[in-house]
């Protein structure tokens, strides 16, 4: 009988072992280990989207609880995207607006990273984030609680919290981006003076003229790439096309996607360029940072030709004038600049 009830007992023993090791919760990652593990794909897609790296990574951290969510663990979504119409991979489903929803499923994290990049560059609802530069994150957060992201009032001021809790705009700024930028500004320090006087003469011949102004009269290469002489208007950065230039091609060169280029060219889904177009390599301004208050329309000039001489979006000066982008504009007419 005592050999029978301390085999009993050993054997009670091994399962209160085995359950309490059962029952031990997991350890859950920290922010911190998961900035760590992700942050270069949040990087690599800065450099390609021109998405802020601190915001891919305050979203994954917000809407993931840091990779600790069932969501997240279940189905490798990071970013809370729902399966939408679209959407034909695999999918888990998953209570949160409303019960039972239905969320797209990965294979990995990676993928999800991946498809919310995407899932921003091709969803028009987002078009105007991409007119922000990408270490704007307080615009950003702001812009993705307004196009509906999210339905949580504070979701912007939640992404700036933890973006500026944990430094994470440091991200925005990589280490070889800096280098790169401090290369550009040391070069840029010794033409800065004349560039600054180009930018002023070309305003002044502006608002002198009756004739429309030719660019190579006053253009002056502030930088070069590649073989493009790079050029600055309203603070912005541009080169002028060439014979047989696409969106692509120039897209390739300064490694920025065609639907970035599309975008802070407000060129849509065209492709077509023509030799002598001003293409920007940076997002447009909402209005002239110069002195000049106002543009008279000259012959041949649109509402698109105006934007681009300018470096002011076009939805800007369709807001600034009050008219819609189906609105013609005609010699003579006043445009409002800012």
């Amino acid at each position: 009988m005592r050999k029978i009830a301390s085999i009993l007992l050993m054997l009670f023993v091994v399962v209160v072992s085995v359950e309490a090791q059962e029952q031990k919760p997991e350890r859950r990652q920290t922010r911190q280990e998961y900035v760590e593990k992700y942050k270069s794909i949040a990087i690599a897609h800065m450099k390609r989207y021109g998405i802020p790296a601190s915001i891919t990574m305050a979203q994954g951290i917000l809407e993931s609880d840091s990779g600790n969510s069932p969501l997240s663990r279940s189905s490798n979504n990071h970013f809370g995207i729902k399966c939408k119409k679209h959407w034909t991979g695999d999918r888990v489903y998953h209570d949160d607006d409303a019960k039972g929803e239905c969320f797209r499923a990965y294979p990995s994290v990676e993928a999800s990273y991946e498809d919310h990049a995407k899932f921003l560059d091709e969803s028009p609802r987002y078009d105007s984030l991409f007119a922000y530069p990408s270490d704007d994150y307080r615009r950003w957060a702001r812009g993705l609680k307004a196009a509906g992201y999210a339905t949580a009032p504070d979701y912007a001021d939640r992404l700036i919290s933890i973006i500026e809790s944990m430094k994470l705009y440091l991200l925005d700024r990589p280490a070889e981006a800096q280098t790169e930028k401090k290369s550009d500004d040391k070069a840029n320090e010794v033409i800065k003076e004349s560039a600054s006087k180009v930018e002023v003469d070309a305003r002044n011949v502006v608002a002198v003229s009756d004739e429309q102004v030719n660019p190579n009269d006053f253009r002056v290469t502030v930088n070069s790439h590649k073989g493009y002489g790079v050029y600055r208007s309203n603070q912005i950065s541009y080169i002028v096309a060439k014979e047989g230039d696409t969106i692509e091609s120039i897209g390739k060169v300064f490694d920025i996607t065609p639907s970035l280029l599309r975008q802070f060219n407000d060129l849509g889904k065209v492709d077509k360029i023509d030799k002598g177009d001003i293409i920007y390599i940076e997002p447009k301004k909402e209005a002239w940072l110069g002195d000049m208050m106002q543009h008279e329309v000259k012959m041949g000039e649109n509402l698109y030709i105006i934007s681009q001489r300018y470096g002011i979006r076009l939805r800007s000066l369709e807001k600034l004038n009050k008219l819609t982008d189906d609105e013609a504009v005609k010699a003579g007419d006043i445009i409002r600049l800012k």
